[in-house]
């Protein structure tokens, strides 16, 4: 598969993101750049003091959500962006957050 095919090709990624990423509307910041990239899934705060990211769409969009996320809103400081790669589930048909 052409590196091009796979920057196209829909994936889904589960994100997280440590530092303060909480108070900070980083989820509000991350709705908006996922829906403004054709992306759907959610975004959420975890107890752990993390925020959490399910995304699916084109490998290359959530790539650009990825450089986006280890930036952040101004607020924000991040530590940390991990990311894990599955298959798709097309159970998404926006991105929404979620408490």
């Amino acid at each position: 598969m052409t590196q091009e095919k796979q920057l196209l090709q829909n994936t889904r990624a589960q994100i997280v993101v440590r530092g303060i990423v909480q108070g900070v509307n980083f989820r509000w910041f991350t709705q908006r750049r996922a829906s403004d990239l054709g992306l759907t899934g959610f975004v959420r705060n975890a107890s752990d003091g993390s925020v959490q990211v399910t995304v699916e769409g084109a490998r290359g969009a959530i790539e650009q959500l990825l450089e986006m996320l280890r930036v952040g809103p101004s607020a924000a400081v991040v530590e940390s962006v991990q990311v894990e790669w599955h298959a798709p589930s097309g159970e998404f048909n926006s991105f929404e957050v979620r408490s």
